[in-house]
């Protein structure tokens, strides 16, 4: 293994867990002790990560930090893919729906873009696009506005746009799930349209995989109690299960299984 591909990998482990020791990392991928301390050395220092007594810590992320549609793309896309499946499973032919920007939503809207005689709402770009060149070319609203790095409209324009339309039922991203925050996005922009998309649905499922739990952005656009459902996936941690399935009125985890296609289990 190189040495930037095992650096990724010690990253990975340790964005993935929270933290972890030396011991742990040593024995994991096979390599010296010393090998391991020079390489959180070297990641500690361009700040991918946090050095501590014994191993290493994942670095809170800043409440503005906003990545990009693309580089969102690439990550939990297993977890994503399966959450979107079981998504796709409350659109009916007809519907009227709406889908807000995001790389979870995007995989919705490949789920459903054949559904027969569907309208949706969206301020995303790529759902748009995507909708626009399936075989079954449903009907798409997309609202105006300025885009942002994860590639929504969003401001005044999206907004008075989304005045007066109505929506079964809108799927919801976000960048950040917690207790108390509730759902939160770094973009104060985006966070008025995407209360602005809450307003004209009748129902609202949030997609979410599990990195996005204890996560808070700079603004909150929507409370739990709000949620109708939730769909996640088994990654989630005990305790941050239990305080979903009392938050929101729906849980429901969306498990990849091998051969036979997702599969989901509803909690609470």
């Amino acid at each position: 293994m190189l040495a930037s591909q095992r650096r990724g990998e010690i990253l990975a482990i340790v964005e993935e867990r929270g933290a972890a020791r030396v011991s742990e990392l040593v024995e994991q991928l096979g390599v010296s002790d010393m090998t391991v301390r020079r390489d959180i050395e070297r990641l500690d220092g361009e700040g991918l990560l946090e050095r501590v007594h014994g191993g290493a810590v994942a670095v809170a992320p800043r409440v503005t930090d906003e990545p990009g549609f693309t580089a969102k793309s690439t990550l939990m896309t297993a977890e994503k893919e399966a959450i979107a499946h079981e998504a796709a499973r409350l659109v009916q032919p007809g519907a009227t729906i709406g889908i807000s920007a995001g790389t979870t939503t995007y995989e919705l809207a490949r789920a459903v873009r054949e559904v027969p005689h569907l309208t949706v709402v969206t301020n995303s770009v790529p759902v748009a696009q995507l909708l626009h060149d399936s075989p079954v070319r449903p009907v798409v609203v997309l609202t105006g506005g300025v885009r942002t790095p994860s590639d929504a409209l969003v401001g005044p324009v999206a907004v008075s746009a989304l005045q007066g339309l109505h929506v079964d039922r809108l799927f919801l991203g976000a960048h950040g799930i917690d207790r108390s925050a509730g759902l939160t996005t770094p973009n104060l922009v985006e966070a008025e349209t995407n209360r602005a998309l809450v307003r004209s649905s009748r129902s609202v499922c949030v997609l979410a995989d599990h990195s996005k739990i204890g996560i808070v952005g700079l603004s909150t656009f929507l409370d739990l109690a709000d949620v109708d459902t939730l769909i996640t996936d088994p990654g989630i941690p005990t305790r941050a299960r239990q305080v979903l399935e009392e938050g929101v009125e729906h849980l429901v985890l969306a498990r990849a299984a091998r051969g036979r296609g997702p599969r989901s289990e509803e909690a609470g």
